[in-house]
């Protein structure tokens, strides 16, 4: 059977309103979802805040690969009147749970208005049998007074043996609450909130360079006064916060030699370096085609004395010998580019000593 589309008449009794449909949740209903416990559930409402964090959360969850099921009965306007969400978590395996998959029933919502119409028991009827077709066997919820002879009626017992703790080391303010969910959260299903994801991942600097030769294709390079480790460089430089790297190659082009470079930008070469002992980050670079400079922009070309203190354009194989071979060999990579027409890929820009 499809439970991501079942007749809701095929589960509740005849008595129910008709036509209704149920379908599997999909991410884009987290916050429908969320709103609806927080109006029909919880004893106190949650705040906008409570509820844009659960529905993130959610959301995740709901994804493929995700813990969470959900179904729903929508309105005629396509917003949710009544949902069932399940939660799947491993335990060790029993002979009665023999692939040790449990879920709990976390909520069941239903508009105040369509309630008693049976869409509850097929909200519910449809989540517990995509779960069975998940293998889960071992279910349990909550329930109240009210919704507990349904659950019965679906295979339900009462165990006295549940019991359900809440300890706090402290008293807790919104913001530890919020901390200490999204802690959890991660513990238990190894996702975080994107904040925190930021944090684990791989940090990089970019810049941004042109590539210009004269008109007999001699590369054109600027002497660093401040790397000795890359005596020789190409115009260009760090990207500043907010910028995209055309945007760059032109501000660097324009404070290092005074030209005026307008596109449109074509791209030569990506560069790549991992980190290192020198810099923390990994660097991304992108190197353009500034073009080719008559004689005259070349003498109009005035440096920035604070970074570079002369400029030579010479026959590519000259180059090598004034350059380190890694820094060679980039130049070599770029030319060969602006040769054939197709870009490079640089990926030994690494922090460090050349090996």
């Amino acid at each position: 059977m499809n439970h991501d589309l079942i007749s809701a008449a095929e589960t509740r009794p005849p008595d129910a309103l008709a036509r209704m449909v149920v379908r599997a949740a999909t991410p884009a209903d987290a916050e429908s979802l969320i709103r609806m416990r927080s109006a029909y559930v919880l004893s106190t409402p949650l705040s906008k805040e409570w509820i844009r964090r659960c529905a993130v959360q959610l959301a995740h969850r709901l994804a493929p690969g995700g813990d969470a099921r959900a179904f729903v009965i929508d309105d005629a306007d396509g917003s949710p009147v009544s949902c069932a969400l399940g939660l799947i978590q491993p335990v060790l395996p029993a002979p009665t749970y023999p692939r040790g998959l449990a879920a709990r029933v976390h909520m069941v919502a239903t508009r105040p208005d369509l309630r008693r119409r049976g869409c509850a028991r097929a909200v519910v009827g449809a989540l517990l049998d995509r779960l069975r077709d998940e293998h889960v066997t071992l279910f349990e919820l909550h329930a109240s007074d009210e919704a507990a002879p349904l659950y019965r009626e679906l295979g339900f017992a009462t165990s006295p043996a549940l019991m359900r703790m809440t300890r706090c080391a402290k008293p807790t303010t919104g913001t530890d609450m919020a901390r200490d969910a999204d802690v959890l959260l991660e513990s238990r299903q190894g996702w975080m909130p994107p904040e925190q994801y930021a944090e684990t991942v791989p940090k990089a600097t970019c810049f941004a360079c042109l590539y210009f030769t004269d008109e007999d294709d001699r590369p054109l390079q600027l002497h660093s006064v401040y790397s000795p480790a890359h005596p020789w460089q190409l115009v260009g430089g760090t990207m500043d916060a907010g910028e995209r790297p055309w945007g760059t190659a032109v501000r660097e082009c324009g404070e290092e030699t005074g030209l005026t470079v307008s596109g449109p930008p074509r791209l030569l070469a990506t560069v790549y370096g991992l980190p290192g002992a020198e810099w923390p980050y990994s660097t991304v670079g992108h190197v353009f085609d500034g073009g080719r400079l008559s004689a005259e922009q070349i003498s109009s070309i005035v440096l920035d004395p604070y970074e570079h203190d002369e400029l030579r354009v010479l026959p590519l194989s000259r180059w090598q010998a004034l350059m380190p071979p890694r820094d060679f060999a980039r130049l070599g990579a770029v030319a060969e580019a602006r040769r054939t027409g197709r870009a490079a890929y640089f990926d030994t820009w690494d922090w460090g000593p050349a090996e």
